[in-house]
């Protein structure tokens, strides 16, 4: 996919300046918070639960390899397959040879965030295969040719007017009297048009919230009914997962979930979590015939033993970025790939590299409060930060940025000259403004003062009034 991260800041002066988008990010951002909050207050073990979370992901990427290898016996035990792919480029070869093996010409997906980032869509399209969306926010985003802007809301950034608009636009058959009051009637009449799609499909796709090496099942939540209809009504069923979705019991899928509903949207659990377990068996009355998991690394065991592997933890609740500052101005699209917010700014550069995302762990104002509220608790603003300095270390950075840096570093190492240049600025920025509270433009600070004011010091440096407290005790 069309890596857009290093225009960054080009993106986000564009989403600042969308009076729509920032109507929709006003509107929903507030709700999340609200709910989330209600149902971590409602559940005083929340905080033990947490713990649980982060420690079965730990154990489990200490010991992935043993654990995916304990979910293919499974699964070929029950007469599925399990296609192991390295690269996104295996990936896709594997779920086009799926599709042409069976004829497909038309493939229902259910939402899946793996999916976008392997570009499953565009690759069955160039094959002549028609992909289509049945999540309703991602049926919006294929009727506009947009990609989501948030890995479980993915029209997050867009109103009920934009619905209602695009339905008029991209449906010329509805009647001028047809009038949608609420975002259920939208999903009614998108459930009317996708009815013949799902009946069609040979193929569906859907992605994995969970892999349980006990048992060999794959796991979904939703809160429409499209990922159960895209995964039992075609003849073949492929779920797509990353390689660390993998749990060991069904007891720590539980837990998990017990996590991932309240943190995601404010829900005790989902409206659907479904667990699925091979092809459909003599006795039962429906589902595929065919089963096919497809394992994606594409990047993620470079991850492990790394300071980054931490990451492997997220279980895709998007908590981090509906509590983020930075995505609240801004929104997903700015991030310029699939993973938006704090856990993007992570993630990304893993997968693509650090070349073309260094501008997403500089997008931070590191208020914590995406690892506050992370249901693993993964550190995201440390990782940020190391980040930071590989991009430093390979000299990514801009030459003004390592200048300034090494000018700083340079009296920061001589602490008395430190402490008297410091004090000299503060002295002479206080009279530079005096009366006026904040400077709105200074000399040779133009790349802070552009974007926001540069409040004058009051009192001393940090160390002189420390020291001041110090001799009053």
């Amino acid at each position: 996919m069309h890596v857009t991260s290093p225009a960054f800041k080009e993106n986000s002066a564009r989403a600042l300046a969308n009076p729509g988008l920032q109507k929709a990010l006003g509107t929903a951002k507030g709700a999340f918070l609200q709910r989330r909050a209600a149902a971590v207050a409602n559940l005083p073990e929340f905080e033990r639960l947490r713990d649980i979370g982060r420690d079965i992901k730990n154990h489990t990427l200490a010991n992935l390899d043993f654990y995916l290898e304990a979910f293919e016996q499974k699964v070929l035990a029950a007469g599925g397959k399990v296609h192991w792919c390295s690269s996104a480029d295996d990936a896709r070869a594997v779920v086009l040879k799926i599709c042409k093996a069976a004829g497909a010409k038309t493939v229902t997906k259910g939402k899946s965030m793996i999916s976008e980032e392997l570009g499953i869509n565009h690759h069955l399209e160039a094959h002549g295969i028609q992909p289509v969306e049945t999540d309703l926010g991602e049926y919006i985003l294929q009727l506009r040719g947009e990609a989501p802007s948030h890995i479980i809301a993915p029209a997050f950034h867009l109103n009920r007017e934009d619905w209602e608009a695009d339905f008029r636009r991209l449906h010329t058959d509805l009647p001028a009297d047809r009038v949608f009051h609420e975002r259920r009637d939208i999903l009614a009449e998108a459930r009317t048009r996708l009815r013949d799609r799902f009946l069609a499909a040979d193929v569906g796709i859907t992605g994995a919230n969970f892999l349980i090496a006990e048992t060999g099942s794959s796991v979904i939540v939703t809160n429409e009914g499209n990922g159960d209809l895209t995964q039992t009504l075609p003849r073949v069923h492929i779920a797509l997962a990353s390689i660390e979705k993998v749990v060991p019991t069904l007891e720590d899928a539980t837990s998990l979930l017990r996590l991932l509903a309240r943190s995601a949207t404010g829900q005790d659990f989902s409206v659907y979590t479904t667990f699925s377990t091979a092809a459909r068996r003599e006795a039962d009355l429906d589902g595929p015939e065919e089963y096919h998991v497809v394992l994606v690394d594409s990047g993620r065991s470079n991850m492990i033993g790394t300071e980054f592997q931490e990451m492997l933890r997220c279980i895709r609740c998007a908590a981090c970025m509906n509590h983020c500052p930075v995505y609240g101005a801004v929104g997903g699209h700015a991030y310029g790939w699939v993973y938006p917010g704090p856990m993007g700014s992570v993630l990304t550069p893993s997968l693509v590299g650090i070349d073309k995302t260094g501008m997403l762990p500089n997008a931070s104002t590191f208020c914590g409060r995406c690892e506050a509220v992370c249901p693993v608790k993964i550190p995201l603003p440390k990782m940020m930060r190391h980040w930071r300095e590989r991009e430093f270390e390979r000299h990514l950075t801009p030459a003004a940025a390592r200048s300034n840096l090494a000018l700083w570093a340079w009296f920061a190492k001589r602490p008395g000259l430190y402490r008297l240049a410091t004090r000299a600025a503060t002295g002479v920025l206080g009279l530079l403004g005096r009366g006026k509270g904040a400077f709105t433009s200074l000399p040779l600070a133009g790349g802070w003062t552009a974007g926001r004011d540069l409040p004058v010091p009051e009192g001393g440096t940090f160390m002189a009034q420390y020291a001041k407290t110090r001799r009053r005790r």
